[in-house]
């Protein structure tokens, strides 16, 4: 089973287990919640009622007084109450009055009266100066049949003269508690639907993330690697940051070997052309000769030092993990670019411009330095590749994932065979004026574009000539 299922399955689970523990205790209490509820509303009721009551036992009038009245003339009267989509449309009380033996002197539902209730709780309690309450069912078969009474004493000054009790059936509480239990019940499907589509996200995120590592791995097993991937998790992001520390360390071996091949096979031309201009000038040669020879040597001391400072340079670039990004308008970049090798454009006859339409205030986020040394070294390849009469054009393109940065020459473009190799380090094709390059000026563009999130390319354009994309993620 693959870790995001698992960690999906576990966190339902528990969200499962404590959405099911406390719908559980809601459940529990919803039932004798509402009775207690109901029982203080009974326990103000009853208090209130044998205020009344008391008057009509001190007139000798309990069966005719005002509360029996009252009852009289509210059981003529219809009326419909709708209380949250439970609607109610009869009185459920029932009251009786007893006087301080117990013997029931008015009941409003006509059964009881003369009875003698003196054993039942609510009664002999209340006539003790105790909280009287009981609960008994109509029918003993049926124990959802239950009636909850409760009773208040009627007093004459300090004395107990007699109580008055409040009964109201558990069934006609069965509504609300259904109700209550319904919306509890789905409130916690709800809670358990919520709580899966959130833990679905994260495992998709986590699963998103892992894969961008699994495939930036794979990239460096090929020896092609992506743009070192940026996770949302603080933790992803030290495990991305340790895999680009554990490829930089493991490519160091072939790296230095690859470097030291190169470097040799770069330095034996100039060594070689250095040595002979050297037996040359031990032989005492006319000083046009010596003047010649030691231009030569000047030269090739230049193109050595040029050689290894390419080298050192590149050996930093791809040892860096990350960059500090910071705002970068191109217009400015571009602009200096131009008028830095408008000098040569011009000497070799070539018209190098910027599509300003397309520029407008265009900013990147980047290392100034770096796209400043990347950028020009497109410009420097294009120089090369294309002949006196030529153009070359610096624009952009906007994506809905970043900015294209795009050199577009009328040059000689790139043969079949070097299309997938143009970009490896120490591969180079021949200038226009003949000679080589380093073949690290592209490598370069391609660890820029990696430290960047980034990528490059470089293909043939179908009028002629070649274009390389810089292409830059958004902010």
């Amino acid at each position: 089973m693959r870790i995001g299922m698992r960690l999906l399955l576990g966190y339902f689970l528990i969200v499962a287990i404590a959405a099911w523990f406390v719908l559980s205790i809601f459940l529990q209490e919803v039932k004798p919640g509402v009775r207690r509820a109901t029982e203080g509303t009974l326990i103000d009721t009853a208090t209130l009622l044998a205020e009344f009551a008391r008057a009509d036992m001190l007139a000798g009038n309990a069966q005719n007084g005002q509360l029996a009245q009252a009852f009289s003339r509210l059981n003529q009267h219809n009326f419909q109450a709708n209380i949250g989509g439970i609607t109610k449309s009869r009185n459920e009380y029932r009251v009786y009055l007893t006087d301080a033996k117990g013997i029931v002197l008015f009941d409003s539902s006509g059964k009881a009266t003369g009875q003698d209730y003196s054993r039942w709780n609510d009664v002999w309690l209340t006539l003790q100066g105790k909280y009287g309450a009981r609960s008994t069912p109509v029918n003993a078969n049926k124990p959802e049949s239950t009636v909850m009474y409760v009773a208040a004493p009627v007093r004459d000054g300090v004395n107990i003269v007699g109580v008055l009790s409040v009964g109201k059936p558990n069934s006609a509480l069965e509504p609300v508690i259904h109700r209550s239990e319904r919306r509890i019940l789905w409130a916690g499907v709800a809670l358990l639907g919520i709580a899966l589509m959130i833990g679905f996200g994260v495992v998709l995120w986590i699963n998103r993330s892992i894969g961008q590592l699994v495939r930036y791995a794979d990239s460096v097993t090929e020896e092609h690697p992506l743009p070192l991937p940026k996770p949302g998790s603080s933790e992803l992001r030290k495990l991305a940051l340790a895999l680009e520390s554990m490829r930089l360390k493991l490519e160091g071996k072939s790296y230095i070997e690859q470097y030291v091949h190169a470097l040799t096979h770069e330095l034996k031309s100039p060594l070689a052309a250095i040595r002979g201009a050297a037996e040359i000038l031990r032989e005492g040669p006319p000083p046009e000769v010596i003047e010649k020879f030691s231009g030569n040597i000047l030269q090739q001391n230049l193109r050595m030092q040029q050689l290894v400072d390419n080298l050192l340079r590149q050996a930093k670039l791809e040892s860096r993990a990350e960059i500090i990004p910071q705002p970068i308008h191109l217009a400015a970049l571009f602009s200096a670019l131009c008028d830095s090798r408008e000098v040569i454009a011009h000497s070799k006859k070539i018209s190098l411009s910027i599509n300003e339409s397309a520029l407008k205030d265009t900013i990147v986020e980047g290392d100034f330095a770096l796209l400043e040394q990347a950028i020009g070294n497109l410009l420097d390849n294009a120089l090369d590749f294309t002949r006196p009469g030529g153009e070359i054009t610096l624009s952009i393109e906007n994506a809905d994932d970043g900015i294209a940065i795009l050199v577009t020459d009328t040059g000689s473009g790139i043969p079949d065979y070097a299309r997938d190799r143009v970009f490896e380090r120490f591969y180079s094709l021949p200038r226009s004026n003949g000679q080589k390059s380093s073949g690290l000026g592209l490598a370069f563009v391609r660890e820029v574009a990696r430290l960047h999130r980034g990528t490059i390319t470089l293909e043939n354009r179908p009028e002629g000539g070649a274009q390389a994309r810089l292409s830059l993620p958004g902010k």
